[in-house]
C-alpha cells in the first residue's frame, strides 16, 4: 500500500480556485493543495534561477525563498528578466523580489542576501524542496546528502552557453499518481472470436494509478564506476553531456567561477586540459567528448535558460504535487541540436 504524503490540508479559497482553475482542471484539486502547502528554497538568481522562480510562483507554491549573495551585473540584466536594468550593484535576490512577487501575490516570496555556504544545516530543514543553481559540486553534494536524510526533495541545475542540465533526488521512495487510460475487461463468450476475449482500452475513461520510484544521491550519480563491464557496455548509449557536466563542474571548483567570455582564450585552454584530466580520472577515452564543446559553453543563453528552467520548474511542481512520473534523474539539453535527453546515472 502506498501512503501519499499528507501535511496540513491547505484550504483553497474561491480566489485561489479562480486563479488556479486551469491547473486544477489539469492535475486535480488534491495535487494543487499539496503544491499550495509547499515551501521551496531557490538558490541562485541568474538566468536559470529567474525562469525557475517564475514557473514556481505561477504554479502556486505556498512560499518561495530567493537566496543569492551575488550583485546584479550587466550580464545579470541580459540573462534574466526579474532585475531592473537600474539595479546594477544591488543584491541579486533583493533586486528580483518585487517583480517576482508581482507575478502572483498569493505566493509568499522572500529574498535572502546571505551566502549559502554560511547557512547552517537547520536552515534547509524548513523547506519541502531545495533547488540549487550556480553552486559548486561540493556544496550541492553536501546539501543533497543533508536533505535526502530528511525527505526534502533536491534539484540542481545550470546553464553553460548552449548547454544545460538538471538533476533531481526525490528520495529512496517517491510516491506519485499517474493518469492512465482505463482497461475494459473482455465480455465475450466462449464461442466468440479471439478479439472479443482481449482486454481493450477505453479512450474516453481514465483511472489514477499509484506508483513508487527510487532515486539516488548526487554523489552516487556523479561517482559511477566506468571500469565495470556493465558501465563499459553502456558507454555507447551514454549522453556525452554527462561527461561535459563533470568538466564544467571541475572548472567551477578550480576557478571559483564559470567560463568567462572576457578570458576566452585562457579559459578555452583550461577547459581542454580539464577535459583530458576528468576523462582520464573517469577511466574513459578522451574521444568521448570532442573539444568542439569549448566554444559553446560561455555565459548563460536566455533561450537555453527558458528550456531548462521550464523542465526544472515542471519537475519541482510534479514532485511536490505527487502527480505524474518524474524525470529520473538527469535531464540534459543541447541548444546546438535543439533537443534534450533524460537518463539515469547511479547505482543499478
Amino acid at each position: 500500500m502506498i501512503d501519499m504524503i499528507e501535511k496540513e490540508d491547505p484550504v483553497i479559497s474561491e480566489e485561489e480556485a479562480a486563479q488556479y482553475d486551469r491547473q486544477i482542471r489539469l492535475w486535480g484539486l488534491d495535487a494543487q493543495k499539496r503544491l499550495r502547502g509547499s515551501r521551496v528554497l531557490l538558490v541562485g538568481l541568474g538566468g536559470l534561477g529567474a525562469e525557475v522562480a517564475k514557473n514556481l510562483i505561477l504554479a502556486g507554491v505556498k512560499g518561495l525563498t530567493l537566496l543569492d549573495h551575488e550583485q546584479v551585473s550587466e550580464e545579470s540584466c541580459r540573462a534574466q528578466f526579474l532585475v531592473p536594468v537600474t539595479a546594477q550593484g544591488q543584491n541579486r535576490a533583493q533586486a528580483s523580489l518585487e517583480r517576482a512577487q508581482n507575478l502572483n501575490p498569493m505566493v509568499e516570496v522572500q529574498s535572502d542576501p546571505d551566502k549559502i555556504e554560511e547557512k547552517p544545516d537547520d536552515f534547509f530543514l524548513q523547506f519541502d524542496a531545495v533547488c540549487l543553481t550556480g553552486c559548486s559540486r561540493d556544496l550541492m553534494v553536501r546539501v543533497d546528502q543533508l536533505c535526502s536524510q530528511r525527505n526534502i526533495k533536491v534539484f540542481c541545475g545550470d546553464v553553460y552557453g548552449y548547454y544545460g542540465y538538471m538533476f533531481s533526488n526525490l528520495g529512496q521512495e517517491h510516491n506519485y499518481v499517474e493518469e492512465k487510460l482505463k482497461v475494459v475487461k473482455p465480455t465475450g463468450h466462449a464461442n466468440d472470436g479471439p478479439e472479443a476475449k482481449k482486454a481493450k482500452v477505453d479512450p474516453n475513461e481514465t483511472t489514477m494509478v499509484k506508483k513508487t520510484v527510487s532515486f539516488c544521491t548526487l554523489k552516487e550519480a556523479l561517482e559511477v564506476d566506468w571500469t565495470s563491464e556493465k558501465a563499459k557496455a553502456s558507454l555507447k548509449r551514454t549522453p556525452v553531456d554527462y561527461f561535459l557536466l563533470h568538466v564544467l563542474l571541475k572548472f567551477r571548483t578550480d576557478k571559483g567561477r564559470d567560463p568567462d567570455p572576457q578570458s576566452f582564450a585562457e579559459d578555452s585552454e583550461l577547459l581542454r586540459q580539464i577535459r583530458d584530466d576528468v576523462l582520464e580520472a573517469l577511466a574513459v577515452s578522451s574521444d568521448l567528448l570532442n573539444e568542439d564543446f569549448i566554444s559553446f559553453c560561455f555565459s548563460e543563453m536566455s533561450p537555453v535558460c527558458a528550456v531548462v528552467g521550464g523542465v526544472l520548474g515542471q519537475e519541482v511542481v510534479k514532485a511536490l504535487s505527487q502527480r505524474d512520473a518524474p524525470h529520473r534523474n538527469f535531464f540534459f539539453f543541447d541548444g546546438r541540436k535543439g533537443s534534450g535527453v533524460v537518463d539515469y546515472f547511479g547505482p543499478n
